[in-house]
């Protein structure tokens, strides 16, 4: 498609073009071909984003809180009540969701010049760093920002994501590039900000909350991750990493607490097998009522409470 180049006015004497006289003009630029690329791939995302309802931002400040699980558990309990969803990884120097759902394959090429996302389901689409590295998945991406900052752009623009209800992106621990990169390349996004009970991992979700509201991110609320585990020989539940820290978190921060989710070795099992879609199957455990609860709360709560489309 071709862009209209935009005059750059070429500002090196300084002051304005109207207040110069005609003989101090400076010549009108024409833009250069990174300009025309950015103004197209700016376009490109925004079309792509007028076709997905919400998008979730799954985020903590802390590494380790099970953040990349409850991104990928959402998706699929929101897949699995009939919506939509497409599922993002932006964690691009250690992408876990393919290996958590068993993803083997790779991008979805099959007609000249489209590509779209890897298909779980009919209703649960992926797109991950791990799908573009190649037969050895244990490839370091060693990449500064610039690069990081292009791809997640691409992972938006380049993508036939197609008409989607939720878009729930996965992003790495912190409040660097990736973060930043989506909150201002999708600026409707919600923040889902997740932590574990212990003052060490509370300590660094508060800077992902005041990252939020210092860059206009709703946050839709607070998940704590791994609050007890009942013991399997006496029944009783074991705060493996305290209790209570992410409720009073949320209410000193005037925020809601979307739910607890026990520790459960059995999530581990589910997934190291890259089987965590049988969360889903099977009897009911209080695992699985936890993120029923959290689906909820993000279908009651938000900016935006209106998906592109009701569930099938």
């Amino acid at each position: 498609m071709n862009v209209r180049a935009a005059p750059v006015l070429d500002r090196r004497a300084g002051g304005s073009k109207r207040d110069m006289k005609d003989k101090d003009e400076l010549p009108m630029m024409e833009a250069s071909p990174g300009d025309l690329e950015r103004s197209e791939q700016d376009r490109m995302i925004e079309a792509g984003l007028k076709r997905i309802g919400r998008k979730i931002l799954v985020m903590s400040g802390k590494g380790g809180v099970g953040k990349s699980t409850v991104a990928a558990a959402v998706a699929l309990f929101l897949a699995n009540r009939g919506f939509r969803v497409g599922l993002l990884d932006v964690d691009l120097h250690g992408p876990s969701i393919p290996r958590l759902l068993g993803i083997r394959g790779g991008l979805q090429m099959e007609e000249k010049g489209v590509v779209r996302p890897f298909a779980v389901n009919g209703n649960l689409s992926v797109m991950s760093m791990e799908m573009v590295l190649g037969e050895n998945k244990d490839t370091a991406v060693i990449w500064r920002g610039p690069l990081k900052i292009s791809a997640i752009r691409q992972f938006i623009s380049d993508i036939e994501w197609g008409d989607l209800d939720f878009l729930v992106v996965d992003s790495p621990p912190g409040t660097g590039d990736e973060p930043l990169t989506v909150a201002q390349t999708i600026p409707d996004a919600e923040a889902l900000i997740v932590t574990t009970p212990q003052e060490i991992s509370l300590a660094d979700v508060r800077k992902s909350i005041h990252f939020c509201r210092q860059v206009d991110l709703p946050i839709l609320g607070l998940v704590e991750n791994m609050t007890a585990m009942t013991c399997p020989h006496c029944g009783k539940e074991v705060s493996l990493f305290g209790s209570g820290g992410g409720a009073s978190l949320a209410e000193r921060m005037d925020l809601r607490l979307m739910g607890g989710i026990p520790a459960d070795p059995g999530m581990v099992e589910l997934g190291d097998r890259g089987a965590l879609a049988r969360l889903l199957e099977g009897p009911e455990s209080e695992v699985r009522r936890a993120y029923d609860r959290i689906v909820d709360g993000i279908l009651e709560g938000g900016s935006n409470t209106n998906p592109a489309s009701s569930p099938a």
